[in-house]
């Protein structure tokens, strides 16, 4: 039994990473994938059922994860946007939650068949959205700043709400407080903000002190943090239903907005941990479907789905937008951006466990119609958000552009090659000179350390999507290979290979704070600045097949080196000096012409390399070990 529920979760875990992957590597929602994966193995296949696997711990750990997310969900909420879109957002947690509400409660009584308490919770259930959703959508989408922002707010502040609202419904209704219902629900939602907003407060301040002070050692900071969360989430449900959400959330915009010390180590923690949770979740949520439970459900539950995208959404969003600077296109993607999550359908299901057990007639209706809402939202918007973003442009651009650190002279030449192709480039050097010739070669630059703020910020919300160290010093390339791997990844991180290091010298840079190394291995700062000097150009040869690269390479191995591989997609392939480059034609390839000067010096170094070690392993061999006589 324990064997099977081991091989369960493992099964879990490895279907999660390799639909993430699939998603990343074919450009595809991940979360449309993950369900259909959780939905294949689990009612289709039967090959794992979360039931069984995890029993009575299903939704307290589920609670957990949830909890875990919107704290990290809160770590990128930064306050000083609410500036800007404060307006919107404050209406559509309050107008938007409340039409929502309505429409959805006289959609399931009139089109699913429910009773006038029954759709009124199912009603208020459905008002959430969520970042278990909303946020790898939005990952994959890139909407501008202004909408991405309201999205992202909204996606996170209104978990709590739902879920509370849900909870406040439930007691009301179910436990016999009809009466006074409205009074009862506007005192919970004020006790649950109190409480809910305390116990954040208070988890972000003690996690501030103890880091502030060094009372915890770095390789506990993370733990504790962690801790922090589940200890804020737990003591608030505790005071008050459903408060814990709004708990954690409220706990992960303190940390994100104090000043008092740097909290980029938890947020990278905390993103792998969500992308985990993430992929989990809805592969347990998709597998616990039971197929026998959407028997009762006709095409009233297609009618009640059509209208709270087609209705419900649009109202919200145009109510919540009346007078704010928001024009028809961001309007628009708005409201067909408004998918439902993994919290939808926990509560859902603990509500009608509790009903059915209270003998509550339709209460088995609940969940599958929780369930479809959530297939129904996610398919639709995870097919439709990334198209309509860019026929309403309100996407940025791929990310597809780099970031060179360094603007001497190759390096402008090198970015000159890149502008040429239509590729974004963004220089940045502290040298005021260099700057300043970058942009009188009208190439975009800026006078700053490529370890700044300003221009973290401006390559995070931009084009750029790579980064090239090029500045004479081995340990700053490095460190901005460090920096940037957070925000374009390890594979789209480069560095001139280092300065060849003496034999006597223990080696500057460690190789695991090094970025991939650039182009060739004999290529470092100095030996391509004698290649400029001594006349060297970069040349651009168009191929058609992959073996006129290949006989091309082979004939000019002495005097060309590739550089970049540029596609009619506009992708820009680096040639990185841990493997040969292998494009793919058609495409063009840049390469780097070798002058003779240059050459002839390399094949000197190279014999006198071979000279050395020849001499050396002759020594090696003439020295015999000492023999001792018996």
């Amino acid at each position: 039994m324990a064997e099977e529920r081991l091989i369960g979760i493992a099964i879990i875990l490895v279907l999660g990473a390799g639909v993430q992957w699939l998603g990343w590597r074919f450009k595809l929602p991940s979360i449309l994938l993950l369900l259909t994966a959780g939905f294949i193995v689990g009612p289709v296949a039967h090959v794992i059922d979360p039931d069984y696997i995890f029993g009575g711990l299903l939704f307290p750990l589920v609670s957990l994860a949830v909890a875990v997310i919107l704290f990290e969900g809160g770590l990128s909420l930064r306050l000083a946007d609410l500036k800007e879109v404060g307006n919107t957002l404050w209406r559509l947690l309050t107008i938007g939650v409340i039409a929502t509400w309505v429409i959805s409660t006289l959609a399931a009584y009139y089109f699913v068949g429910l009773g006038w308490s029954l759709a009124l919770l199912l009603g208020a259930i459905l008002v959430v959205t969520g970042p278990t959703v909303i946020g790898p959508l939005l990952a994959f989408v890139r909407p501008k700043d202004r909408i991405g922002s309201i999205l992202r707010w909204e996606g996170i502040a209104i978990d709590p709400i739902g879920a509370v609202l849900a909870v406040l419904v439930f007691e009301a209704l179910a436990l016999g407080r009809a009466d006074n219902a409205p009074l009862f629900i506007i005192a919970g939602l004020i006790k649950t903000s109190i409480i809910g907003t305390a116990c954040g407060l208070l988890g972000a301040g003690i996690i501030i002190l103890l880091l502030y002070r060094y009372w915890v050692p770095d390789f506990l900071q993370n733990f504790a943090v962690l801790a922090m969360v589940f200890g804020s989430f737990a003591l608030s449900n505790h005071l008050q239903a459903e408060s814990g959400l709004l708990a954690v959330t409220v706990m992960g915009i303190a940390l994100a907005n104090q000043r008092w010390l740097s909290i980029r180590h938890i947020v990278e923690f905390k993103e792998n941990l969500r992308v985990m949770l993430v992929s989990v979740l809805f592969v347990v949520l998709s597998a616990k479907m039971n197929l026998a439970d959407f028997q009762y459900l006709g095409w009233g539950a297609l009618g009640f789905f059509l209208i709270l995208v087609i209705v419900a959404r649009p109202l919200c969003v145009m109510l919540s937008c009346l007078g704010t600077k928001l024009n028809w296109n961001e309007r628009t993607f708005m409201a067909c951006m408004a998918p439902r999550g993994v919290v939808a359908a926990a509560v859902s299901a603990i509500f009608a466990l509790r009903l059915q057990q209270a003998n509550v007639a339709q209460a088995e209706l609940l969940a599958p119609v929780t369930i479809v809402i959530i297939f129904g939202t996610v398919l639709l918007y995870g097919l439709t958000a990334y198209p309509l973003a860019r026929k309403l442009n309100v996407a940025k651009p791929d990310p597809r552009g780099f970031l060179i650190a360094g603007a001497h002279s190759w390096a402008r030449a090198i970015a000159m090659q890149l502008k040429n192709l239509g590729i974004p480039v963004l220089m940045v050097d502290t040298n005021r000179s260099n700057a300043a010739q970058a942009r009188m070669a009208k190439l975009p630059s800026k006078n700053l350390s490529v370890l700044s703020r300003e221009v973290w910020q401006q390559a995070q919300l931009g084009e750029m999507g790579s980064l090239l160290a090029l500045t004479p010093s081995d340990e700053l390339n490095a460190l901005s290979c460090v920096r940037f791997i957070e925000l374009f990844g390890r594979a789209k991180v480069f560095q001139l290979v280092p300065k060849e290091e003496e034999s006597s010298r223990k080696a500057s840079v460690t190789e695991d704070h090094k970025g991939r190394l650039l182009f060739a291995p004999q290529l470092d700062y100095d030996e391509l600045s004698r290649v400029f000097a001594f006349g060297g150009a970069m040349e651009k040869v168009a191929f058609e097949e992959e073996v006129e690269y290949e006989d091309y390479c082979e004939e000019h191995s002495q005097t060309h080196i590739p550089l970049f591989a540029y596609y009619s997609t506009g992708e820009v392939e680096v040639c990185a000096a841990d493997g040969p480059m292998t494009p793919a034609p058609p495409c063009d390839v840049i390469f780097l012409t070798i002058p003779e000067e240059v050459r002839a010096e390399w094949n000197r170094k190279a014999a006198e390399k071979k000279e050395k070690k020849k001499a050396k392993s002759a020594v090696e061999k003439n020295k015999k070990p000492a023999q001792t006589e018996t």
